[in-house]
Protein backbone atom coordinates (compact mmCIF):
# COMPACT_ATOMS: atom_id res chain seq x y z
CA UNK A 1 0.00 0.00 0.00
CA UNK A 2 1.65 3.45 -1.27
CA UNK A 3 1.39 5.48 1.83
CA UNK A 4 2.53 9.65 2.19
CA UNK A 5 3.41 10.34 6.03
CA UNK A 6 2.51 13.57 8.41
CA UNK A 7 5.78 14.16 10.11
CA UNK A 8 4.46 16.70 11.73
CA UNK A 9 1.37 19.39 12.60
CA UNK A 10 1.51 22.96 14.03
CA UNK A 11 -1.84 25.47 14.89
CA UNK A 12 -1.69 28.98 15.57
CA UNK A 13 -5.10 30.60 17.45
CA UNK A 14 -5.20 34.36 18.02
CA UNK A 15 -5.89 36.39 21.33
CA UNK A 16 -7.55 35.08 24.24
CA UNK A 17 -10.02 32.71 24.29
CA UNK A 18 -13.77 34.28 24.14
CA UNK A 19 -16.24 33.11 25.99
CA UNK A 20 -20.12 33.39 25.76
CA UNK A 21 -20.77 35.33 28.53
CA UNK A 22 -18.54 37.89 26.80
CA UNK A 23 -19.81 37.09 22.97
CA UNK A 24 -23.31 37.15 24.79
CA UNK A 25 -22.96 40.86 26.28
CA UNK A 26 -21.50 41.83 22.75
CA UNK A 27 -24.38 40.72 20.66
CA UNK A 28 -27.21 41.40 23.39
CA UNK A 29 -27.78 38.34 23.86
CA UNK A 30 -27.94 35.60 26.57
CA UNK A 31 -25.02 33.16 27.58
CA UNK A 32 -27.60 30.57 28.18
CA UNK A 33 -29.04 30.83 24.52
CA UNK A 34 -25.77 30.77 22.89
CA UNK A 35 -24.87 27.24 25.17
CA UNK A 36 -28.65 25.47 24.34
CA UNK A 37 -28.39 26.81 20.23
CA UNK A 38 -24.26 25.60 19.85
CA UNK A 39 -22.76 24.47 22.61
CA UNK A 40 -19.62 25.69 22.20
CA UNK A 41 -18.06 27.59 24.94
CA UNK A 42 -15.21 29.78 23.66
CA UNK A 43 -13.62 30.89 20.06
CA UNK A 44 -10.81 32.92 19.27
CA UNK A 45 -10.59 36.57 17.03
CA UNK A 46 -8.56 38.17 15.27
CA UNK A 47 -10.41 41.32 15.84
CA UNK A 48 -11.35 43.17 19.04
CA UNK A 49 -14.77 41.92 19.68
CA UNK A 50 -15.56 45.81 21.24
CA UNK A 51 -13.92 47.60 18.33
CA UNK A 52 -13.71 45.76 15.68
CA UNK A 53 -10.14 46.33 15.12
CA UNK A 54 -8.54 43.96 12.84
CA UNK A 55 -5.16 42.52 15.31
CA UNK A 56 -3.93 39.68 12.72
CA UNK A 57 -4.25 38.59 9.34
CA UNK A 58 -4.91 34.97 7.79
CA UNK A 59 -1.53 35.47 6.78
CA UNK A 60 -0.31 35.22 10.31
CA UNK A 61 -1.95 32.51 11.69
CA UNK A 62 -1.03 30.14 8.93
CA UNK A 63 2.78 31.36 8.92
CA UNK A 64 2.70 30.94 12.35
CA UNK A 65 0.62 27.54 12.35
CA UNK A 66 3.15 26.35 9.27
CA UNK A 67 6.66 27.70 11.40
CA UNK A 68 5.30 24.92 14.45
CA UNK A 69 4.64 22.19 12.03
CA UNK A 70 8.23 22.24 10.06
CA UNK A 71 9.58 23.14 13.30
CA UNK A 72 8.59 20.02 15.25
CA UNK A 73 9.17 18.05 12.08
CA UNK A 74 12.48 18.23 12.68
CA UNK A 75 12.80 19.18 9.13
CA UNK A 76 14.63 22.17 7.54
CA UNK A 77 12.74 24.88 5.47
CA UNK A 78 14.98 23.80 2.64
CA UNK A 79 13.30 20.78 2.73
CA UNK A 80 9.92 21.81 1.83
CA UNK A 81 8.74 21.69 -1.71
CA UNK A 82 5.83 22.73 -2.43
CA UNK A 83 2.68 24.86 0.16
CA UNK A 84 -1.18 24.44 -0.37
CA UNK A 85 -2.65 26.42 1.30
CA UNK A 86 -6.76 26.17 1.72
CA UNK A 87 -9.02 28.77 2.81
CA UNK A 88 -12.99 30.61 2.32
CA UNK A 89 -11.49 34.07 3.54
CA UNK A 90 -8.27 35.00 2.03
CA UNK A 91 -6.61 38.20 3.21
CA UNK A 92 -7.28 39.53 -0.77
CA UNK A 93 -8.04 38.09 -4.02
CA UNK A 94 -4.36 38.57 -5.19
CA UNK A 95 -1.64 38.04 -4.17
CA UNK A 96 -2.84 35.12 -2.86
CA UNK A 97 -2.76 34.24 1.21
CA UNK A 98 -0.29 31.21 0.14
CA UNK A 99 2.30 33.47 -1.54
CA UNK A 100 2.16 35.60 1.16
CA UNK A 101 2.94 32.59 3.79
CA UNK A 102 5.59 31.42 1.58
CA UNK A 103 7.33 34.58 1.80
CA UNK A 104 6.96 34.88 5.43
CA UNK A 105 8.35 31.34 6.06
CA UNK A 106 11.43 32.87 3.74
CA UNK A 107 10.59 29.93 0.99
CA UNK A 108 10.95 31.02 -2.91
CA UNK A 109 11.33 29.01 -6.52
CA UNK A 110 8.69 26.27 -5.06
CA UNK A 111 5.14 25.59 -6.46
CA UNK A 112 2.43 27.42 -3.89
CA UNK A 113 -1.27 26.27 -4.44
CA UNK A 114 -4.36 27.95 -3.14
CA UNK A 115 -7.70 26.24 -2.66
CA UNK A 116 -10.83 28.22 -2.06
CA UNK A 117 -13.10 25.79 -0.11
CA UNK A 118 -14.86 25.59 3.48
CA UNK A 119 -14.03 23.28 5.88
CA UNK A 120 -13.16 20.66 3.26
CA UNK A 121 -10.51 22.44 1.67
CA UNK A 122 -8.43 20.97 4.28
CA UNK A 123 -9.08 17.51 2.86
CA UNK A 124 -8.73 19.19 -0.60
CA UNK A 125 -5.28 20.62 0.46
CA UNK A 126 -4.29 17.30 2.26
CA UNK A 127 -5.34 15.34 -1.27
CA UNK A 128 -3.43 17.57 -3.39
CA UNK A 129 -0.50 17.57 -1.20
CA UNK A 130 -0.65 13.50 -1.26
CA UNK A 131 -0.43 13.84 -5.08
CA UNK A 132 2.02 15.62 -5.14
CA UNK A 133 4.46 13.75 -2.72
CA UNK A 134 3.16 10.29 -4.93
CA UNK A 135 4.83 12.30 -8.30
CA UNK A 136 8.50 13.13 -7.09
CA UNK A 137 8.68 15.65 -4.40
CA UNK A 138 9.82 14.86 -1.09
CA UNK A 139 8.16 17.13 1.91
CA UNK A 140 5.76 20.06 1.65
CA UNK A 141 3.41 21.91 3.90
CA UNK A 142 -0.29 21.51 3.35
CA UNK A 143 -2.04 24.39 5.75
CA UNK A 144 -5.51 25.67 6.43
CA UNK A 145 -7.20 28.16 8.29
CA UNK A 146 -9.88 30.95 8.15
CA UNK A 147 -10.77 34.41 9.97
CA UNK A 148 -14.12 36.32 10.36
CA UNK A 149 -13.52 40.06 10.51
CA UNK A 150 -15.24 41.08 7.15
CA UNK A 151 -18.05 38.79 7.55
CA UNK A 152 -18.96 39.28 11.18
CA UNK A 153 -19.38 42.98 13.03
CA UNK A 154 -19.80 43.55 16.85
CA UNK A 155 -21.22 47.02 15.46
CA UNK A 156 -24.56 45.52 14.31
CA UNK A 157 -27.65 45.23 16.38
CA UNK A 158 -28.44 41.79 17.25
CA UNK A 159 -31.80 42.13 17.54
CA UNK A 160 -32.33 42.78 14.13
CA UNK A 161 -30.28 39.80 12.50
CA UNK A 162 -31.84 37.17 10.73
CA UNK A 163 -31.36 33.49 12.66
CA UNK A 164 -29.38 32.59 9.75
CA UNK A 165 -27.06 35.42 10.01
CA UNK A 166 -26.99 35.76 13.98
CA UNK A 167 -25.81 31.86 14.65
CA UNK A 168 -22.58 32.45 12.33
CA UNK A 169 -21.51 34.89 15.37
CA UNK A 170 -21.81 32.10 17.97
CA UNK A 171 -20.83 29.19 15.74
CA UNK A 172 -17.46 30.59 14.02
CA UNK A 173 -14.05 31.83 15.13
CA UNK A 174 -10.19 32.05 13.80
CA UNK A 175 -7.66 29.66 13.71
CA UNK A 176 -5.14 28.08 11.31
CA UNK A 177 -3.68 24.35 11.16
CA UNK A 178 -0.77 22.90 9.19
CA UNK A 179 0.80 19.85 8.42
CA UNK A 180 4.53 18.77 6.97
CA UNK A 181 4.04 15.58 4.40
CA UNK A 182 6.99 13.77 3.66
CA UNK A 183 7.61 10.77 1.34
CA UNK A 184 9.34 8.70 4.10
CA UNK A 185 8.06 8.30 7.37
CA UNK A 186 9.89 11.07 9.76
CA UNK A 187 9.06 12.80 13.03
CA UNK A 188 5.37 11.47 13.98
CA UNK A 189 5.39 8.96 11.47
CA UNK A 190 1.75 9.05 10.65
CA UNK A 191 1.08 7.22 7.28
CA UNK A 192 -1.87 8.61 5.30
CA UNK A 193 -3.77 5.54 3.80
CA UNK A 194 -6.59 7.42 2.08
CA UNK A 195 -8.39 10.19 1.34
CA UNK A 196 -11.91 11.13 0.21
CA UNK A 197 -12.85 13.65 -1.72
CA UNK A 198 -15.92 14.10 -3.88
CA UNK A 199 -18.91 16.78 -4.70
CA UNK A 200 -21.95 15.35 -3.83
CA UNK A 201 -24.11 18.24 -5.01
CA UNK A 202 -25.54 18.42 -8.40
CA UNK A 203 -29.30 19.64 -7.95
CA UNK A 204 -29.17 20.62 -4.29
CA UNK A 205 -29.22 23.70 -2.76
CA UNK A 206 -26.58 25.39 -0.27
CA UNK A 207 -26.51 24.95 2.71
CA UNK A 208 -24.10 27.77 3.53
CA UNK A 209 -23.67 31.02 2.19
CA UNK A 210 -20.15 33.04 1.97
CA UNK A 211 -20.59 36.08 -0.28
CA UNK A 212 -17.98 38.98 -1.54
CA UNK A 213 -18.57 42.83 -2.68
CA UNK A 214 -16.22 44.28 -5.27
CA UNK A 215 -16.61 47.95 -6.26
CA UNK A 216 -19.78 47.89 -7.90
CA UNK A 217 -21.99 46.41 -5.39
CA UNK A 218 -20.25 47.25 -2.22
CA UNK A 219 -23.50 48.99 -1.24
CA UNK A 220 -25.57 46.40 -1.81
CA UNK A 221 -27.43 45.15 1.41
CA UNK A 222 -27.84 41.58 0.66
CA UNK A 223 -26.25 39.42 3.51
CA UNK A 224 -22.49 38.41 3.47
CA UNK A 225 -23.20 34.80 5.50
CA UNK A 226 -25.90 32.65 6.05
CA UNK A 227 -26.14 29.08 7.46
CA UNK A 228 -29.19 26.85 6.38
CA UNK A 229 -29.17 25.50 9.89
CA UNK A 230 -31.97 23.37 9.28
CA UNK A 231 -30.32 22.17 6.33
CA UNK A 232 -27.59 21.38 7.88
CA UNK A 233 -29.05 19.43 11.02
CA UNK A 234 -30.44 16.95 8.51
CA UNK A 235 -27.97 15.94 6.21
CA UNK A 236 -24.80 16.23 7.45
CA UNK A 237 -25.46 13.37 9.95
CA UNK A 238 -26.93 11.10 7.26
CA UNK A 239 -23.43 12.17 4.78
CA UNK A 240 -21.24 11.74 8.12
CA UNK A 241 -22.39 8.36 8.50
CA UNK A 242 -21.95 7.56 4.46
CA UNK A 243 -17.88 8.50 4.61
CA UNK A 244 -16.94 7.00 7.26
CA UNK A 245 -18.43 3.13 5.25
CA UNK A 246 -17.10 4.70 2.54
CA UNK A 247 -14.17 4.88 4.11
CA UNK A 248 -13.53 1.83 5.76
CA UNK A 249 -14.69 -0.15 3.27
CA UNK A 250 -12.21 1.12 0.80
CA UNK A 251 -9.54 -0.03 3.08
CA UNK A 252 -10.75 -3.31 3.78
CA UNK A 253 -10.95 -2.09 7.82
CA UNK A 254 -13.54 -3.01 10.16
CA UNK A 255 -15.12 -0.79 13.35
CA UNK A 256 -12.96 -2.32 15.41
CA UNK A 257 -9.77 -1.32 13.58
CA UNK A 258 -10.28 2.59 14.29
CA UNK A 259 -8.82 3.42 17.56
CA UNK A 260 -9.59 7.40 17.15
CA UNK A 261 -12.36 8.90 15.06
CA UNK A 262 -12.68 12.99 14.38
CA UNK A 263 -15.70 14.12 13.56
CA UNK A 264 -16.47 17.41 11.28
CA UNK A 265 -16.87 20.15 13.78
CA UNK A 266 -19.84 22.53 12.76
CA UNK A 267 -20.77 23.08 16.78
CA UNK A 268 -20.56 20.70 19.81
CA UNK A 269 -23.98 20.26 19.84
CA UNK A 270 -23.65 19.28 15.73
CA UNK A 271 -21.15 17.02 16.38
CA UNK A 272 -22.47 15.44 19.37
CA UNK A 273 -25.96 14.65 17.42
CA UNK A 274 -23.51 13.33 14.48
CA UNK A 275 -21.54 11.25 16.68
CA UNK A 276 -25.01 9.59 18.08
CA UNK A 277 -25.81 8.63 14.82
CA UNK A 278 -22.67 6.90 13.68
CA UNK A 279 -22.13 2.91 14.29
CA UNK A 280 -20.86 2.33 17.98
CA UNK A 281 -17.26 1.03 18.00
CA UNK A 282 -14.33 1.90 19.76
CA UNK A 283 -12.70 4.68 18.56
CA UNK A 284 -12.07 7.50 21.17
CA UNK A 285 -13.60 10.60 19.66
CA UNK A 286 -10.86 13.84 19.39
CA UNK A 287 -12.91 16.96 18.89
CA UNK A 288 -12.05 20.55 19.26
CA UNK A 289 -15.10 22.63 18.53
CA UNK A 290 -16.52 23.66 21.84
CA UNK A 291 -13.26 25.01 22.80
CA UNK A 292 -11.69 26.84 19.51
CA UNK A 293 -15.42 27.22 17.47
CA UNK A 294 -15.86 26.73 13.87
CA UNK A 295 -12.56 27.69 12.52
CA UNK A 296 -13.29 26.53 8.84
CA UNK A 297 -10.40 25.02 7.14
CA UNK A 298 -8.45 24.87 10.19
CA UNK A 299 -10.47 22.59 11.85
CA UNK A 300 -9.26 19.25 10.70
CA UNK A 301 -5.80 20.06 11.41
CA UNK A 302 -6.90 21.38 14.80
CA UNK A 303 -7.64 18.00 15.77
CA UNK A 304 -5.08 16.17 14.31
CA UNK A 305 -2.94 18.45 16.15
CA UNK A 306 -4.46 16.89 18.98
CA UNK A 307 -4.72 13.79 17.51
CA UNK A 308 -0.88 13.83 17.37
CA UNK A 309 0.06 12.78 20.97
CA UNK A 310 -2.02 10.37 21.77
CA UNK A 311 -1.47 8.16 18.82
CA UNK A 312 0.51 5.10 19.12
CA UNK A 313 2.01 2.93 16.99
CA UNK A 314 -0.29 0.27 14.82
CA UNK A 315 -3.46 2.63 16.14
CA UNK A 316 -5.78 3.87 13.41
CA UNK A 317 -7.59 6.91 12.69
CA UNK A 318 -10.61 8.06 10.66
CA UNK A 319 -11.34 11.68 10.07
CA UNK A 320 -14.72 12.63 8.81
CA UNK A 321 -15.57 16.51 7.15
CA UNK A 322 -18.71 17.60 5.53
CA UNK A 323 -18.90 20.66 3.55
CA UNK A 324 -22.36 22.31 3.57
CA UNK A 325 -21.40 24.70 1.01
CA UNK A 326 -22.60 22.49 -1.52
CA UNK A 327 -22.13 19.14 0.10
CA UNK A 328 -18.80 17.95 -0.49
CA UNK A 329 -18.02 14.54 1.15
CA UNK A 330 -14.62 14.29 2.97
CA UNK A 331 -12.50 12.53 5.22
CA UNK A 332 -9.25 10.49 5.07
CA UNK A 333 -7.94 8.01 7.39
CA UNK A 334 -4.21 7.35 9.21
CA UNK A 335 -2.22 4.57 10.39
CA UNK A 336 0.55 5.12 13.04
CA UNK A 337 3.81 3.10 11.62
Amino acid sequence: MTAVYVAATGTALPGDPVDNAALGTMLGVSEEWIDLFVGTRTRHFGWDPVTGEVRGSLADLCAEAAARAVHASGLDLADIEFVVLATATPDTLLPTTATEVADRLGLDHLPVYQIQAGCSGAIQALDLGRTLILGGRRAGLVIGGDVTHRFLSPRRDAAKLPPEELVNHVLFGDGAGAAVLTEEPEGERIAVRAVLNSWTGRGRPPGQLLDWYGTTDRESGRRMMAEDYKAIEEHVPTISVEILWELLDGLGWSLDDIGFLLPPQLSERMTARIVERLPDGPAQEVSCVAETGNTGNALPFLQLDRLVPKFSVGERALALCVESSRWIRAGFALEKV
